[in-house]
C-alpha cells in the first residue's frame, strides 16, 4: 500500500480503470486538480473495523447500512474495463435515419 499523485485528466482518461487499480492495490490516490488543490481517493475495508468514516456512516445512515447488507450478501463484481457496447447505450436521436416503411 502506497500513495500515488495523478493529474485530473489521468483520473478523466479512464475512471474504472483508475477505481479498480485504487481498490486492488490497497494504494492512496491522490489527484491533483489544475487549480492545485488535491482529492484523496482511497479504498475502504468495511471488515477492517478502523475505517473511522465507515463506521461514521453506519452509525449515522440507515440507507448505507441496508447498502452495506445488501451488498455482503450479493457476490463482488468489479467495475467494467470496457465501455458499455453501443447497442447497449441509450438511443441517440440526433443520429436517426428515417427509413421508408414497408407496405
Amino acid at each position: 500500500m502506497g500513495i500515488k499523485t495523478i493529474p485530473l485528466s489521468h483520473l478523466e482518461a479512464d475512471v474504472r480503470k483508475t477505481l479498480n487499480d485504487c481498490a486492488d492495490s490497497g494504494s492512496t490516490v491522490i489527484v491533483q486538480l489544475p487549480d492545485q488543490r488535491l482529492l484523496a481517493i482511497q479504498p475502504l475495508d468495511p471488515d477492517n473495523g478502523d475505517d473511522d468514516l465507515v463506521n461514521q456512516l453506519l452509525d449515522a445512515d440507515p440507507a448505507f447500512r441496508a447498502l452495506v447488507e445488501k451488498s455482503k450478501k450479493g457476490p463482488r463484481k468489479p467495475f467494467p474495463l470496457e465501455p458499455r457496447a453501443r447497442s447497449q447505450a441509450a438511443p441517440n436521436p440526433s443520429s436517426s435515419v428515417a427509413t421508408p416503411l414497408a407496405e
